[in-house]
């Protein structure tokens, strides 16, 4: 398995250094020391870890979907033509970007700062890993 450096969990989970050595001195997140004694931890322990902090918005649409990656977020730019609308969401840290027609904005009311949600339906979805690692 995969060892995870304290400060790289750290930004993984989007908290300070000091958040996750506080984790592993409670026993919260177990670690274990390299060969170089630093402190590392197993990264499919930490990946299980992250899923149980995961607190993504509620979902305000009340909708049932087939569609798993469902973001919620807020509307922060949209671009119109006569045709075609580009609208962005920041949704939690990630920024989610829309193609759809001008009428789908205005039949929707979207406009900067409302709350929407992005739904992404999806047979393809690549993976990809940083270079060196395995």
């Amino acid at each position: 398995m995969p060892k995870i450096r304290i400060r790289d969990a750290a930004a993984f989970l989007n908290v300070s250094d000091d958040t996750v050595r506080r984790w592993v001195e409670v026993g919260t997140l177990p670690a274990e020391a390299d060969d170089s004694n630093r402190k590392v931890i197993d990264g499919y322990a930490l990946a299980r870890f992250a899923q149980q902090q995961a607190r993504p918005m509620a979902d305000p649409s009340g909708v049932e979907s087939s569609a798993r990656n469902r973001f919620v977020g807020l509307v922060t730019n949209i671009v119109t033509d006569t045709v075609m609308a580009q609208v962005e969401l920041q949704c939690g840290p990630y920024r989610v970007v829309s193609l759809m027609s001008s009428e789908a904005v205005r039949d929707l009311g979207l406009e900067l700062g409302a709350v929407a949600v992005a739904v992404v339906k999806s047979t393809t979805v690549i993976i990809e890993t940083p270079r060196g690692e395995s």
